[in-house]
């Protein structure tokens, strides 16, 4: 991918490290982003994650916590006056009173968690007890597809976005807006009126494509989706065209398209890449592979290519006190394949093992420039237990819990308020299965409610139930705590 800043961008990125380091002199802070495609669970993440530590979760792979060196972890004021604070308390509220899952990310968001930690090192503990800051940040998934814009050009985003649009598995959604393509020259003077009808059929076009049952992860630009107050300004009014025919002069609608193209990218995308996602220390990329396994190999390949580009503009390396004055270096990154505990654990290793096929290429490019990468299952939070239950004479493993109201398997459509139990199926053995269409599967998936709160045989009510965010939480921020 081509360099998607310039010498000015990294001008001012600079400026911001300096500042962020400076900072972390008095008070070491790590910076950790919260991204993923739109339904992967960023937020269930975060608000599983502050719980958990400050009610002192079941965490015994998070080594600060289960050694007991962990004295406490407290919420502290939002760092950046310009930035939304993360809505702890009203996702929790939604998950343990209203028994729904949160909203999805509509805008970026932030919360800051200050811990207290005794180092495992008796050296360190001479100097008395540590303490860590960690702001996380959590942003929309439409946005980060929007960063490979910043590397393309008008005329190859146009080439590329038309290729997707006639793959068979989009051809149908893509009908209306190919049919006003047809209508149009390129290299005719613009029109006000049939620029809007482009981009509307176009953002329709994408909106289709967001829906759960095709499951396609490439939906760039993402602000098309989520407009909020830029809705109807020129900066989100333009769709990809064809190559132009004729002399497309500085009037014609192709110059109108690709002058809008290029305000899109300066207005929107490159203020949030130097803000804050080049000022990012490590990053758990979230993925809801199960849905792309639901929706069939073409959703499943489609993600593939979405993690790949978006991987494509992380600045990977070890970071140096050096730098990371003047450059951004994301020195971890953690793929975690969320929703976990629709699975029996039986199938959790091989729903890693797609994950790291998913992200094989990109992984690689990150693992040569310096940086650490792991791959994990998990679910953030935990809506189902295991069973077994006999069947003709087999035992056969089973996830039992509430499925949301709505949800249908086999034409029985539940309400909400029924537990039950369900056999998914089973995941590919071989995680290149996952690309066939003959080889993929009988899988089904669904969702469920959040569950209660458990209290031990004490009284005590324990914090949200998980699998694996321990493991992620180690990964992540753990080493700065020994």
């Amino acid at each position: 991918m081509s360099k998607i800043t310039s010498l000015s961008d990294d001008a001012l990125i600079a400026v911001d490290n300096i500042g962020d380091a400076a900072r972390s002199l008095l008070h070491p802070t790590l910076r950790f982003g919260v991204t993923g495609l739109s339904r992967a669970g960023k937020t269930v993440f975060i608000t599983s994650l502050v719980h958990n530590l400050l009610h002192g979760g079941r965490l015994p792979l998070f080594a600060a916590y289960s050694e007991g060196r962990l004295s406490s972890a407290e919420l502290q004021p939002q760092p950046d006056d310009a930035t939304a604070r993360f809505q702890y308390e009203d996702h929790l509220n939604a998950l343990l009173e209203e028994k729904t899952w949160p909203n999805s990310t509509r805008a970026i968001s932030e919360i800051r968690i200050r811990l207290k930690y005794e180092s495992a090192s008796g050296w360190s503990r001479t100097f008395g007890a540590g303490e860590l800051t960690l702001d996380i940040v959590d942003y929309p998934g439409e946005w980060l597809l929007d960063l490979p814009l910043l590397g393309k050009s008008f005329e190859q985003w146009s080439r590329e976005a038309l290729a997707l649009s006639h793959l068979p598995n989009r051809s149908d959604l893509a009908e209306e807006w190919h049919k006003a393509l047809e209508a149009v020259d390129p290299a005719a003077n613009a029109d006000e009126t049939q620029a809007r009808h482009l981009a509307a059929v176009f953002t329709d076009y994408l909106r289709a494509c967001r829906e759960d049952k095709t499951a396609l992860s490439t939906l760039p630009p993402g602000r098309f989706l989520m407009p909020g107050d830029l809705e109807g300004s020129p900066a989100l009014t333009f769709s990809p065209l064809p190559p132009s025919q004729g002399d497309a002069g500085k009037d014609s609608l192709q110059a109108m398209m690709e002058r809008r193209y290029e305000s899109y990218k300066s207005i929107v995308v490159k203020p949030f890449f130097r803000e804050h996602f080049a000022r990012i220390d490590r990053q758990i990329v979230l993925v809801d592979a199960l849905q792309a396994l639901n929706a069939g190999p073409a959703a499943v390949a489609d993600l593939e290519t979405a993690l790949s580009d978006i991987l494509g503009c992380f600045n990977h390396g070890k970071r140096s006190w050096l730098t990371s004055l003047f450059s951004t270096r994301t020195e971890r990154i953690l793929f975690a394949a969320t929703k976990a505990d629709h699975l029996h654990h039986e199938n959790h290793d091989r729903l890693e093992a797609i994950l790291s096929k998913l992200v094989e290429k990109a992984a690689e490019r990150a693992r040569f420039a310096g940086a650490k990468v792991d791959v994990v299952a998990m679910a953030a939070i935990r809506a189902t237990r295991e069973a077994e239950i006999e069947q003709e004479g087999e035992s056969l493993p089973v996830i039992v819990g509430k499925p949301l109201a709505g949800e249908t398997i086999d034409g029985q459509t539940f309400d909400g308020k029924t537990k039950t139990a369900i056999f998914p199926g089973d995941l590919p053995d071989n995680p290149a299965k996952a690309f066939a269409e003959s080889e993929a599967g009988d899988l089904r998936f669904v969702r469920f409610t959040p569950p209660a709160l458990e209290k031990t045989a004490e009284g005590i009510t324990l914090s949200l139930p998980h699998i694996r965010l321990d493991r992620a939480m180690e990964f992540l921020f753990g080493d700065a705590l020994r």
